[in-house]
């Protein structure tokens, strides 16, 4: 059940991505050869409006072809024709349509069980009450950042252990704003001295889109921080998860949530196409060559220059970032495979 459950949530991911692709290739004139669910070879196709639809036997993933993607042409319809603007919305249509996506969702999940908001309960003996917070105190800002759901406050005592925080929490619609030194507990786990105080908070429809709104916001920040802290090697590679590891995570939530029925699985599994979802958008938009965000970069020194770069270098550079990007695939998948085996 487990590989069906991720291949069902990758395939959704990565069609919405290339569907993202086809509408904005499509509104822009761009001539599609071929929408394609899944890869390899072909088990039904209908050729309709000069693209043809295809579904590929492997059931993950899918493709987005236009004429003059991959090599200069500019012939009418071709993706070389078009302004380099129009261009860019097609390129950068895949990661939006996947932030939109992970919205869409979220007002499923938000709409469902509510909001975690920020009001919290305070621990005797531990910094916060010291400082003179009190039960109800709610947390507007931490870290100088803005807070709107507990998790946004959870991330920061996760990501940055043991660091002196500025907080600022609101009382009786007065704002209050305190330094807080963590201290450890009975396990070693860096403590400032408050928790969630109540159960998820249902609100009206406004509150639901708002909040939605922000369980995005919370994805994106969550996503970006832990690559910031990936890049400064910070995080170790056994703290990556590839394919198997991300299959593996959807089988554990799966497993832990069938006890409570179909309605949490569903929700859980939900939880997940969000997150992942995110973060293929996000790293879809990274600088990298192959990937959408390398291919922005160049369309953006195409704008500045006037003229675009000769097509035989921008394609050789796309096909080194391409080969050194299943080098590290591989690797992180061949990490995942063992600790299988661990």
């Amino acid at each position: 059940m487990r590989i069906i459950l991720a291949l069902l949530i990758f395939s959704v991911i990565v069609i919405v991505h290339e569907l993202g692709h086809f509408l904005l290739a499509k509104y822009n004139g761009i001539t599609v050869t071929e929408f394609s669910v899944g890869m390899g070879p072909r088990l039904l196709s209908h050729e309709w409006g000069g693209t043809r639809y295809s579904l590929k036997i492997l059931p993950f993933g899918g493709s987005c072809m236009m004429v003059g993607e991959e090599e200069e042409s500019e012939e009418e319809g071709s993706f070389g024709s078009k302004s380099v603007w129009a261009r860019a919305a097609v390129v950068a249509a895949g990661p939006v349509f996947n932030f939109l996506l992970a919205f869409v969702l979220s007002v499923i999940i938000v709409g469902n069980i509510g909001y975690d908001d920020t009001i919290v309960d305070v621990t005797p003996g531990y910094p916060a009450a010291e400082a003179g917070m009190q039960d109800g105190d709610e947390i507007v800002r931490m870290g100088g950042s803005r807070t709107y759901v507990y998790r946004e406050i959870s991330l920061f005592n996760s990501l940055y252990q043991g660091r002196t925080a500025e907080v600022t929490y609101r009382r009786d619609g007065v704002d209050y704003t305190v330094q807080l030194v963590p201290e450890k507990d009975e396990s070693g786990f860096y403590r400032y001295g408050f928790e969630k105080s109540n159960e998820r908070t249902k609100g009206t429809v406004v509150q639901t889109l708002k909040y939605s709104f922000v369980e995005l916001r919370y994805w994106l920040k969550a996503t970006i921080l832990s690559l910031q802290k990936l890049v400064r090697g910070q995080v170790a590679l056994d703290d990556v998860s590839g394919p198997v590891g991300i299959v593996d995570a959807i089988g554990d939530t799966y497993e832990e949530s069938r006890s409570d029925g179909w309605y949490y699985v569903t929700l859980n599994m939900i939880i997940m196409s969000i997150l992942l979802s995110v973060n293929l958008g996000v790293m879809n938009l990274l600088p990298i060559p192959a990937l959408d965000g390398g291919r922005l970069v160049f369309l953006l020194i195409e704008a500045v220059r006037g003229r675009a770069l000769p097509q035989e270098k921008e394609s050789m550079v796309h096909f080194l970032g391409f080969v050194i990007l299943m080098g590290l695939m591989v690797v992180v998948l061949l990490n995942d495979i063992r600790h299988l085996f661990l």
